[in-house]
């Protein structure tokens, strides 16, 4: 990886969408910035691999339809999709494509576990503090991109701060992507939305691109999910 293939600031962008998108329920404003800000459209196209193109149809045909529609169709259509992302990401019940990394690495398949302590460790050891609106699981798939959101806005200025770079690394290789493409996966398999799979095509397109950029390859890890 060289300074000056990357840009840092789209990098933040797309990091800071998914985090916003894989955290948070959809409202209104958001769909009404996507299609303000034409995110579809403008979505980096990257390695143009497959999940890149399909996902950027799937979300272009969501906000096009969405677009289409008055107030009314459009506010029970949020509705659906607030049941979508509960559905996949949060519950009730037990998600479709649960958004904690320890739940793929625990054989006991439990929240908080052994690689959520490790990743903790990890975050103190390099100053990192996380703002969350309610308690959770520090290994939530949204947190990382919020991680990576406030890295990529330092790498911008600091390109060349190999410390930073190595931190990154280690964040992908060894918490992140060892579980991400399958819960990414599953997200995409399970979504009633164009939204949610597009986004979750997307966001495995971005992490395969971060592999590739950062060169890193995820640690092997069994998965139990």
């Amino acid at each position: 990886m060289t300074s000056t293939t990357i840009d840092f600031i789209e990098y933040q962008g797309i990091a800071r969408i998914l985090h916003h998108v894989l955290c948070h329920y959809p409202e209104i404003s958001l769909l009404n910035e996507f299609i303000g800000h034409d995110v579809a459209g403008s979505w980096p196209t990257l390695a143009a691999r497959a999940s890149n193109t399909q996902g950027r149809a799937a979300l272009s045909g969501y906000l096009s339809q969405w677009q289409a529609q008055d107030s009314h169709a459009k506010d029970s259509q949020l509705i659906e999709l607030q049941l979508d992302y509960g559905q996949l990401f949060f519950g009730p019940g037990e998600p479709k494509a649960i958004p904690q990394g320890s739940v793929y690495l625990s054989e006991e398949q439990l929240l908080n576990d052994r690689s959520t302590v490790a990743l903790m460790d990890f975050y103190k050891t390099h100053g990192v503090e996380l703002t969350l609106n309610y308690r959770q699981p520090l290994d939530h798939i949204g947190l990382f991109f919020s991680v990576l959101d406030s890295s990529f806005g330092r790498l911008a200025k600091e390109p060349t701060n190999l410390e930073l770079t190595q931190f990154i690394q280690i964040l992908l290789q060894q918490h992140l992507l060892p579980w991400s493409g399958r819960c990414l996966e599953l997200a995409a398999k399970h979504a009633d939305s164009k939204f949610y799979q597009g986004m979750a095509l997307l966001a495995d397109d971005f992490l395969c691109q971060l592999a590739a950029d950062f060169k890193v390859v995820a640690m092997p890890m069994r998965l139990f999910r």
